[in-house]
């Protein structure tokens, strides 16, 4: 219940301000130096005997030499409403600090392929997802017939409910949704050229069926989410979704416009649930203060390579 009384709060609060000046983010970067790049990113990259640098001259090569993918990232971000800038910092963003890029793009699609018809499932446990959020806890998500309320619908419960604590007998971990039920190789993997989280797939599959023509995904079909999201080209659509979702929530709930700050959405794309970070921002900008929202360290890169990053396109 405190969540709705939340968010019927916020609902309110950001109807009384929709009538105010959205303001535009500046240009650039708002912090001087680069935040603190994650131990864990920093790491992964040490096992693959390599550098942020040299990861970083890799996907901005790949980019710079394969005009198809860009021409694919244009036509992408034209469906979504949004400057193909942000699809590339993005892009830029985890091949420079999750994955290694590969060197083509036809790799991609290979990897994809080799998902198709493999028979997996979204479970915990022994449980399958469908049968675990058909439990009396999610009953109040089944009034949003949109995916992307949904399942945050479904993810709150979650937080709320199950994370770390004993139901029924059973006690549940102190994990995230999605690593708990969304990934069934091991937590915190994602794929793909995008590198998309299954469970944010399934947020914004409407979005994507709506603009791109893909078909809707199914929890109960884990082989087809994952071929999807690893599928350059309907991942492509995803990340733009991704990025269109940050936008349009920043813009809604906090008056305050990203669209020309790639570093911002960059961040947003990286850090995930941007509906509760304009929420955020939103509560602190109530009462006569104002204040910025920032980029972390991966939307740093983005913004201070953004001239080189222009030139690909």
């Amino acid at each position: 219940m405190r969540r709705f009384i939340l968010a019927v709060f916020v609902s309110i609060a950001c109807a009384g301000s929709a009538f105010a000046d959205v303001r535009v983010v500046p240009p650039g970067n708002r912090n001087s130096d680069q935040p603190p790049i994650p131990g864990a990113s920093k790491q992964r990259t040490r096992e693959t005997k390599s550098s942020f640098d040299a990861k970083y001259e890799k996907i901005r090569d790949l980019l710079s030499r394969d005009k198809q993918l860009i021409a694919k990232i244009k036509k992408t971000s034209g469906q979504y409403g949004i400057d193909p800038i942000h699809m590339v910092g993005a892009l830029v963003g985890e091949h420079t600090y999750n994955v290694d890029a590969y060197d083509t793009l036809q790799t991609y699609y290979v990897k994809a392929a080799s998902y198709a018809g493999n028979s997996f499932r979204f479970a915990y446990d022994g449980e399958d997802i469908d049968s675990f959020v058909d439990r009396p806890q999610f009953a109040e998500c089944a009034k949003f017939s949109d995916s992307y309320r949904l399942w945050t619908c479904r993810e709150n419960v979650w937080d709320d409910d199950f994370r770390g604590k004993k139901v029924d007998g059973r006690k549940f971990p102190d994990n995230r949704f999605s690593a708990v039920f969304f990934q069934p190789f091991y937590a915190g993997q994602t794929f793909g050229l995008g590198q998309i989280n299954p469970l944010t797939a399934m947020m914004l599959t409407d979005m994507v069926h709506e603009k791109s023509g893909y078909p809707k995904l199914d929890e109960k079909d884990a082989g087809n989410v994952y071929r999807a999201i690893m599928d350059p080209d309907i991942s492509l659509a995803y990340m733009a979704a991704i990025i269109r979702r940050s936008i349009d929530d920043y813009r809604e709930i906090a008056n305050v416009d990203i669209s020309d700050n790639p570093g911002l959405t960059a961040t947003l794309f990286n850090v995930g649930d941007s509906t509760a970070r304009a929420r955020a921002l939103a509560r602190r900008n109530t009462g006569g203060g104002f204040s910025w929202p920032e980029e972390n360290y991966y939307g740093w890169l983005v913004n201070d390579k953004l001239p080189e990053l222009e030139k690909l396109l």
